[in-house]
């Protein structure tokens, strides 16, 4: 099947500057790749492109359809994106770190600040080209790193802040020669923002303000009509105007002539205009540093954020303080308006978390917050509309598949998370953790109805549960026992011995009562859980044995072991019936530690198997950036999807640059206290993991690029892959494949189109069923009237059935006319009940899907008919009672 990317679920927020275009759609950096975000909708989508490292600069332009992202390597990797289609417009590499970027109002540039440089380019267009970035000015005044830069309305100056404690005004009008910057000196600490402001009385930028890093805010104002006589100017205004002057750019404060200061004014030269600082005002956060801050032009706002985790909003230029809370106590790294200025968006890296608040009411419109460590185990809901995550920051969480968002967290465990589970009546959820409990939770109530325990503290490493929810039994990493509890009274039931080493893959067989358990010993065991006979059947391997999992009909069990073989058992006769070997398969990327090269490396196995809804193929990942799909009957490699292409992540590479190795090591495992990388970004990389602590292992490098866990949905359309960078999905729904099943050169759309014109509305479907083109089938089904869909069905062949279903399930999700699609179903299944009960396994993902939509619908249904009695109740007994 053609899988394809669809979204990522529980990537944390780990730097850079996150960014709200237009009013209500949140673009932030995850990893290597951008979410969208609809804040009103609460939808979340991760565009399909991946850069090749992890993002740290966004920049969105005025009418919200361009983006602009660079990576956070020193090579200046940029990507300019088209953010309706979600597509790479034009990729360029500006061989220096970008270190800020902001769109010009009109669209027509973009400033980018490289080092001590400020590049301002035009802004590519549509029109193909050989390089379509064009290099319109550098300006290279700067004696340190630039940090943020405002444009003017016009577009035609630019005002930027430096680490070298000083703001410039910047003008692309006229030669460079002829525009000297102008200066704005007397910060302590390096400039954080600069903003123009806007005049609302008069409509012109008159002011403009400078935030530093201590706190400290500067107002300073364009005096146009100012004459200055050095015998009668008053002390404070002679100490206030401020002029650049000389081939050095020093500032030099002194007092002019009116005829030279009119002289000046007459021309349009920005360091010829004078500027005077009208106030200081602070912040008053000490020791704390303020680390974000954004303005909103029309409002007059300014919010600022601090390494305390406070914010605050202030009205400018009186600076009145709205608001000053505390929303964590760590780092503030982004902070930003949306374009109503309504709403302000926070992130904090070390939480990994995004925040947006809507200052008037003071409520979150957004508190969405991914894992912060590496997600251990993933688990689809029955009807496939939910997925649950458990991970090493010790938290369950549930996601809505469709929207990408997370509804409930549940973090009530005390350490890593390291199984999940759903129970068949969709509604409770059960997880397994290394603090030795596993915990049931309802999902309607959203709390923890049931905790397991055992006599003695044991860490849960598998979970499983039978078809009926009554047994639940979780294997353990120290004890090397499978503990089995009642789901009803919550009691220990049974504690089944035998095994020699960690039991890491527990699960029940689709057909009977037995259960499978792989362990490091070397084994896969059948137990009879329910007759107490204990270990029935015993398999045994050369190697450790990692993972097993049954086939959906039970009639096949497969089990990986260290070696990177995949061994099939046929559990009823008990014989090995076919072996994989996947270590080639697997094989590939380069540690920075490791000896050897990725060709002979060892280490290469599977973790984690899942079989697909018919059974036909079984996806197979783990210690590697790979993940396999297999044939089963076949036992050859189908695909093979590359989880990551991300250079910030170990283990991607397949070669590794020699002039990395140094005496001391890899460059990349050395720290540098002096770096200027944001805190959050490489954490794991660069911060030193208390090796001065007792236990405390010392810097190993960078995240190792792996799969810890595999699941496909029941209904076949998607799987799910927990990773390094968070839960990868990969679906079939939403990118839609030209796919002919039957055609010639009379099958065209314009066939299907005459068909219809002369009525002739079977043929049409036939047609478009042959096309597979999903337009035109579902317009040939609404083209069908309601007395003539039986006759319809019936003429339907076999081998269209499957494409005909996926239909029924998609219109049922988008479209009004439910009585009409539901008759469809129903026809169709009574003319082609038979074949579809012999052909169950083939059509088992068409019909999952077709079940799931039916089910939410029912739902739905069910809520608004309720809600509808219990009005007409209290109508009716509000008419009686007048």
């Amino acid at each position: 099947m053609n899988f394809r990317f669809q979204n990522l679920l529980g990537a944390p927020y780990r730097g850079g500057n996150a960014v709200i275009s237009g009013d209500s759609l949140l673009l932030s950096p995850a990893g290597n790749r951008i979410v969208s975000t609809d804040l009103i909708n609460s939808r979340s989508i991760t565009f399909p492109f991946e850069a090749a490292s992890d993002l740290s600069r966004l920049a969105v332009s005025e009418d919200g359809r361009l983006l602009f992202a660079a990576d956070s390597t020193d090579k200046g990797r940029v990507f300019l994106i088209s953010v309706p289609s979600r597509a790479v417009l034009h990729r360029t590499t500006f061989k220096k770190a970008v270190s800020a970027a902001r769109f010009s109002p009109d669209g027509a540039f973009v400033a980018v600040g490289l080092g001590k440089l400020i590049q301002i380019w035009r802004c590519p267009g549509f029109k193909k080209e050989f390089f379509p970035f064009h290099l319109e000015r550098t300006f290279a005044d700067f004696s340190a790193a630039v940090t943020s830069f405002d444009w003017s309305p016009d577009s035609n100056y630019l005002l930027a802040g430096s680490k070298d404690l000083t703001m410039r005004l910047l003008s692309l009008k006229g030669k460079r020669s002829e525009n000297k910057p102008f200066l704005f000196l007397g910060h302590r600490e390096p400039i954080v923002g600069a903003f123009f402001a806007l005049d609302k009385k008069t409509g012109t930028t008159n002011r403009a303000y400078s935030v530093s890093r201590d706190g400290a805010i500067f107002t300073w104002d364009l005096v146009e009509n100012m004459d200055v006589d050095s015998d009668h100017a008053s002390p404070d205004t002679k100490d206030q105007i401020l002029d650049a002057d000389g081939d050095d750019n020093n500032l030099i404060i002194k007092f002019e002539s009116p005829a030279r200061k009119r002289k000046q004014l007459e021309e349009d030269v920005p360091s010829k205009l004078p500027w005077r600082l009208r106030k200081k005002d602070f912040f008053m956060q000490a020791p704390a540093r303020l680390t974000a801050c954004d303005y909103h032009r029309e409002l007059d706002m300014v919010v600022v954020g601090f390494s305390n985790g406070v914010f605050g909003l202030y009205q400018m230029p009186d600076f009145v303080c709205l608001h000053l809370l505390s929303i964590s106590r760590e780092k503030i790294t982004t902070a930003a308006f949306n374009r109503a200025g309504n709403w302000l968006l926070f992130g904090c890296a070390k939480l990994g978390q995004l925040l947006v608040w809507e200052w008037r009411s003071e409520s979150y419109v957004l508190k969405q917050q991914g894992h912060y460590f590496d997600v251990n185990c993933v688990a689809y809901s029955p009807d496939s509309q939910l997925l649950a995550t458990g991970a090493d920051d010790n938290k369950v969480k549930v996601w809505t598949v469709s929207s990408g968002f997370c509804f409930i967290t549940f973090s009530e465990h005390t350490n890593a998370v390291t199984a999940v589970h759903f129970m068949a009546n969709n509604h409770s959820l059960l997880s397994a953790s290394l603090d030795g409990t596993v915990r049931a939770w309802d999902l309607f109530r959203y709390r923890n109805f049931r905790t397991f325990t055992t006599p003695s503290p044991r860490q849960f490493v598998s979970l499983a549960a039978d078809q009926s929810g009554e047994v639940i039994c979780a294997g353990t990493l120290d004890s090397f026992e499978i503990f089995v509890w009642s789901m009803k009274t919550g009691r220990l039931l049974d504690v089944l011995s035998g095994h020699e080493g960690p039991v890491h893959g527990l699960m029940f067989s689709p057909i009977n009562a037995v259960l499978a358990s792989s362990s490091w010993d070397k084994t896969v065991r059948l137990w009879d859980v329910f007759e107490g006979k204990g270990s029935i059947e015993t398999f045994t391997h050369n190697h450790d044995v990692l993972t097993v999992v049954y086939r959906p009909d039970g009639k096949q069990l497969a089990c990986s072991t260290l070696d990177g073989l995949i061994h099939f058992w046929d559990p009823l006769d008990g014989v090995l019936m076919y072996t994989i070997e996947g270590r080639r398969d697997i094989s590939g990327g380069r540690r920075m530690t490791d000896r050897r090269s990725a060709a002979n490396s060892t280490g290469r196995y599977f973790t984690s198997l899942c079989y697909s809804a018919d059974g036909s193929f079984i996806l197979a990942g783990g210690n590697s950036r790979f993940v396999c799909m297999y044939d089963v009957a076949e036992q050859v490699l189908i695909k093979r999807f590359q989880i990551t292409h991300n250079l910030s992540l170990d283990g991607v590479l397949d070669f590794l640059n020699s002039k990395n190795m140094t005496e001391a090591g890899p460059l990349d495992l050395i720290d540098d206290p002096d770096s200027d990388i944001e805190d959050g970004i490489d954490t794991q990389t660069r911060g030193k993991l208390g090796q001065n602590l007792p236990g405390s292992m010392q810097n190993r490098g960078r995240p190792v690029a792996r799969t810890k866990c595999l699941r496909i949905a029941p209904t076949g359309r998607s799987w799910a892959a927990a990773t390094t960078e968070g839960v990868l999905l990969y679906s079939v729904d939403d990118s839609f494949v030209f796919d002919p099943t039957d055609l010639d050169m009379d099958v065209t759309p314009e066939k299907v189109e005459e068909a219809l014109a002369d009525d002739q509305k079977q043929r049409a479907l036939l047609l478009s069923l042959r096309l597979n083109e999903d337009s035109l089938i579902k317009k040939c089904i609404f083209a069908v009237s309601p007395l003539d869909v039986p006759a319809v069905c019936s003429s339907v062949p076999f081998k269209y059935l499957q494409r005909l279903i996926e239909a029924f399930a998609d219109l049922l999700e988008s479209c009004p006319h439910l009585e009409f699609i539901l008759q469809w179903c129903q026809d169709l299944c009574k003319v082609h009940g038979h074949y579809i009960q012999q052909n169950s396994r083939t059509l088992l993902p068409a019909l999952k899907s077709l079940q799931k939509a039916i089910t939410k619908l029912h739902q739905d249904l069910a809520d608004t008919c309720s809600s509808n009695e219990y009005l007409l109740r209290y109508l009716c007994s509000s008419g009686t009672k007048i």
